[in-house]
């Protein structure tokens, strides 16, 4: 029986020792609406979505390693029991549980979870318009919140590259809906 290469032995070290320590860099958001109408709000890669009436909060865990990941509201929703339907604003293809980005106007938190050096990244956007008011904020960075189309705190334009925080890997995340 033939034993493995030392390189092959290293590699599946290496990769064993990314995935423990990719673990240790989860982070839970909780989503909470405090808008005085009903928002869905939908969140990719991970979450889907799902309907929020006021005051209701909902919590997701997303795994280290997560790139380019959104969360939005939606508004003006109506879906059947099947999870197919359409809102006014945010659509993504007429699904309750989204799997794709949502149609403007939308306003968007955007993150990257373990992005390197320990570091989460987190903005908000209104690039794609606004629809609703956000705030945003992890347990170890600044609050940016937008309540209208003009907000200082968001992305207005591509290459508005001024307004990307930072946070410590293992930072929770709060999203509030009209904050």
């Amino acid at each position: 029986m033939a034993s493995a290469s030392p390189s092959t032995a290293i590699a599946a070290v290496l990769l064993l020792a990314a995935t423990l320590a990719g673990a240790a860099n989860a982070a839970t958001f909780t989503i909470t609406n405090r808008c005085s109408f009903t928002v869905w709000p939908a969140a990719t890669p991970v979450g889907g979505g799902r309907q929020l009436n006021q005051g209701e909060s909902w919590q997701i865990n997303v795994p280290a390693g997560t790139s380019s990941g959104r969360v939005w509201g939606r508004t003006g929703c109506s879906f059947n029991g099947a999870g197919r339907g359409s809102c006014a604003t945010g659509d993504c293809g007429g699904a309750l549980s989204c799997s794709l980005s949502g149609q403007p106007p939308l306003t968007i938190a955007e993150f990257t979870i373990g992005g390197g050096a320990n570091r989460d990244f987190y903005n908000l956007s209104v690039i794609d318009g606004f629809n609703v008011a956000m705030s945003f904020s992890c347990s170890s960075g600044p609050t940016l919140t937008c309540r209208d189309r003009g907000c200082a705190d968001a992305y207005q334009f591509p290459n508005d590259n001024s307004k990307l925080r930072n946070c410590n890997g293992n930072s929770n995340y709060q999203v509030v809906f009209c904050p």
